[in-house]
């Protein structure tokens, strides 16, 4: 971590993500999916209990590259709903071109980001123009360059994902503040 005091009493800190170590050596990567109750850039929050329905019919998610049918690259081993989101915990393959293209990608730190493609099932309307999404049919989970919800990111496969979150919801409510000043 290092911090930096340009307002005197005002501490900041960061972390390089580049050090965390976003791939374990066996190309295994982990991270939220999707954060509920976070808006995306469209406006929509997953509503807690949404995958419920797909998770328990089938497990078989596939792992896309960019939300591409002709493109996996990889293996979804663990998709589980938790009280922050969906997590996912899966295997790049190395022995496929696009795969080994990702992993070289995600250890440089040029990408990072989870996308889900989804049906939904059950939503409502909200007075901003988003959606509350209760009930979702979860098709595949991707690795993208821009997530849709900036939350959805990959991280080090056994970090605590509370953290993460905590630490970008403190970044943004800085990055506010400082806005302000």
């Amino acid at each position: 971590m290092e911090s930096s005091g340009q307002i005197p009493g005002l501490e900041m800190k960061f972390c390089k993500f580049e050090s965390v170590g976003l791939v374990g050596d066996d190309a295994v990567i982990a991270g939220y999916a999707s954060v509920f109750g976070s808006k995306d850039q469209s406006g929509d929050q997953v509503a807690k209990g949404a995958f419920a329905a797909s998770l328990a019919k089938s497990t078989s998610v596939k792992m896309l590259w960019q939300h591409d049918p002709a493109q996996p690259i990889g293996v979804w081993d663990e998709i589980r709903e938790d009280a922050s989101g969906l997590f996912v915990k899966g295997r790049l393959l190395t022995e496929v071109q696009a795969g080994r293209e990702a992993l070289a990608l995600l250890k440089a730190g040029a990408i990072d980001g989870l996308s889900i493609g989804y049906r939904a099932v059950r939503s409502e309307k909200t007075a901003g123009g988003g959606r509350i999404l209760r009930e979702i049919e979860l098709w595949e989970v991707s690795l993208v360059t821009f997530p849709m919800l900036r939350e959805a990111r990959v991280t080090a496969p056994d970090e605590d994902a509370r953290l993460v979150k905590e630490m970008t919801d403190f970044f943004e409510k800085a990055g506010a503040l400082l806005a302000r000043n």
